[in-house]
């Protein structure tokens, strides 16, 4: 069983709902992120969705196309990013780590190359926006062949027969993306949102996360009686932007944010709700 599946085991025994942030490496100081990682687990994530910068994010919103303008003008890379993960290792062995990013730096490495890289950092899994299951076959088998999960994203208008074709090959949880738009976008509707869960479940054996338009720990505890895990990038993304002349206050920063987040989630009475089948 992979990190992932284990940590949603215990979330599910727990009857907790994850809460996931999302950073992109090397925003705005390569130094920065692996402290941040620590302290947003100390503040109560569950997971770290890890961002590898690159030029054309066309999933995200200018939020995070300006954290990866940073990132990149530190000359951050997709090797970067893994040694970061490396280095977060050193301290934390349990603790579910999923690169989230686009093709390109991959087939840049080498399919091969990132599956046994990412593997031996402790990379849990990856979410690559601009890899449809129908054209993957060749990194996904390198992937599973490593143990890494990969995460794939559904949408509002996932037709059913979408959703079965991404459960065939998803593993360790699916990202419910829950507006249209990109990374940052308003205008979310948690009785829709609650609905599309619902589906996707119903055909999915996995927890299914929720993401995008995620602005405050209101929201947060809103998708969580829905939700097996909350996903939080732009609203800390930007709030990291705001601080990027003084990094050294993000860490601390950002763990008061999560951990708002962390108990509002956790108030939530999650005893009556349906929960995905054991991951695989």
């Amino acid at each position: 069983m992979s990190r992932i599946a284990q940590r949603f085991q215990q979330l599910r025994e727990s009857g907790r709902t994850a809460l996931i942030p999302f950073v992109t490496a090397g925003d705005p100081v390569p130094t920065i992120t692996v402290p941040l990682m620590h302290a947003m687990v100390a503040a109560g994530a569950d997971l770290v969705e890890l961002g590898v910068p690159f030029s054309d994010p066309m999933a995200d919103g200018p939020v995070i196309q300006r954290a990866t303008e940073r990132a990149l003008a530190q000359g951050v890379s997709l090797t970067d990013v893994l040694e970061m993960v490396r280095q977060f290792r050193e301290q934390d062995s349990t603790t579910p780590v999923v690169l989230m990013g686009y093709l390109n730096p991959i087939e840049v490495m080498g399919y091969a190359a990132f599956a046994q890289q990412a593997q031996s950092a402790g990379v849990d899994g990856a979410l690559i926006v601009d890899l449809p299951p129908e054209e993957g076959h060749d990194l996904i088998a390198l992937m599973k062949a490593q143990g890494l999960d990969l995460v794939y994203l559904l949408a509002p208008t996932s037709t059913e027969s979408r959703i079965k074709r991404i459960g065939d090959v998803a593993s360790g949880f699916v990202y419910y993306v829950s507006v249209k738009g990109v990374t940052g976008a308003g205008h979310l509707n948690t009785d829709a949102v609650a609905a599309k869960v619902a589906a996707i479940k119903s055909v999915i054996p996995l927890p299914v996360g929720v993401g995008f338009g995620i602005k405050d720990a209101e929201t947060a505890a809103q998708l969580a009686r829905t939700a097996d895990a909350v996903i939080v990038g732009s609203a800390i993304v930007s709030q990291m932007e705001r601080l990027a002349a003084t990094p050294q206050q993000i860490p601390a920063t950002i763990a008061d944010f999560l951990a708002k987040l962390r108990t509002a989630i956790d108030a939530v009475d999650r005893s009556t709700m349906p929960h995905a089948e054991s991951p695989r």
